[in-house]
């Protein structure tokens, strides 16, 4: 089948040619144009044949928005709109209605593969009508890893970014657990060789995972992280993740203390810790440090 694809980026450009890889036609289009098939949104809705099936992978927010409203004007009904990026699941509610005024589907779908998606395929959660994932089912198939697993329809528009959102909350959590431990690890000097304690890991321990692979990875390629610094950003989801625990009442305590702590990482010198130390020494005398 045919796609149009706007974003090519680390993610878009790959999926394009993993698309392309099993038989389909992808023409995309990015502001880049070293990497765009043609100039302009125009061109690329011009060479689809109907009805349409356009893929956004462009920033959540204003740049979807702003793609997502083009598109409302360039497309016909019967076209189908898949936002492939982050966009918060509260959005894609937005643009199905948008969209909907004038016949033209939307699909929502998380997308979690990162740069090793071309090879190893991409996991998959999408959200919409069941007659809309059907007109964009071969790009799934396509899209998804081999075998049985890998991609779901999780329901109505909005469930494939709100079923990411979750998954990217989890990863915070799991990827703060790793770095605790191998804190601890570093930190004990009976233990002499923390990158082969996580290594040993990797097999037959029920917490091997692709995750504890890519950390040996990196400490394969700096055995103490000493090139780092440790500063952690974070992608939005794992904000959206804690405020809909907090709408749902649903207590998520590892989560919301790993997305804390990556604020943590961005503080050189922590206020909190300032007003800390200033209370033990009112109540109890003990010692400060002064800048």
């Amino acid at each position: 089948m045919q796609l149009g694809l706007i974003g090519l980026g680390k993610m878009g450009g790959n999926m394009r040619e993993r698309i392309r890889r099993a038989g389909h036609t992808v023409i995309g289009y990015d502001r880049n144009p070293d990497l765009a098939d043609v100039d302009s949104v125009e061109q690329l809705i011009a060479k689809l044949e109907g009805p349409r099936v356009v893929w956004v992978m462009v920033p959540a927010g204003g740049p979807t928005q702003e793609t997502v409203e083009h598109l409302a004007e360039l497309l016909s009904p019967g076209d189908v709109v898949v936002d492939g990026g982050n966009s918060r699941w509260t959005d894609d509610i937005q643009h199905a209605e948008l969209l909907a005024a004038k016949g033209i589907g939307f699909v929502d779908c998380g997308v979690s593969g990162g740069v090793w998606g071309l090879e190893n395929g991409y996991a998959l959660m999408y959200g919409g009508d069941a007659a809309h994932v059907a007109k964009v089912q071969p790009i799934f198939d396509a899209l998804k890893p081999e075998g049985e697993f890998g991609s779901v329809h999780a329901g109505k528009v909005g469930a494939g970014h709100f079923a990411k959102m979750v998954h990217n909350g989890i990863e915070y959590a799991m990827m703060q657990a790793f770095a605790e431990g191998w804190e601890l690890l570093e930190a004990a000097p009976e233990v002499t060789d923390v990158r082969e304690v996580f290594r040993s890991w990797q097999e037959g321990t029920v917490i091997r995972s692709w995750l504890l692979d890519l950390a040996v990875r990196a400490l394969d390629d700096d055995e103490h992280l000493a090139k780092l610094k440790g500063w952690a950003a974070d992608s939005g989801e794992g904000r959206w993740t804690v405020e809909a625990a907090i709408d749902h009442a649903v207590p998520l305590p590892a989560i919301t203390a790993s997305l804390f702590a990556r604020f943590a990482s961005r503080q050189e010198d922590s206020p909190q810790m300032k007003m800390i130390a200033a209370l033990r020494n009112q109540f109890g005398g003990h010692a400060v440090e002064s800048k």
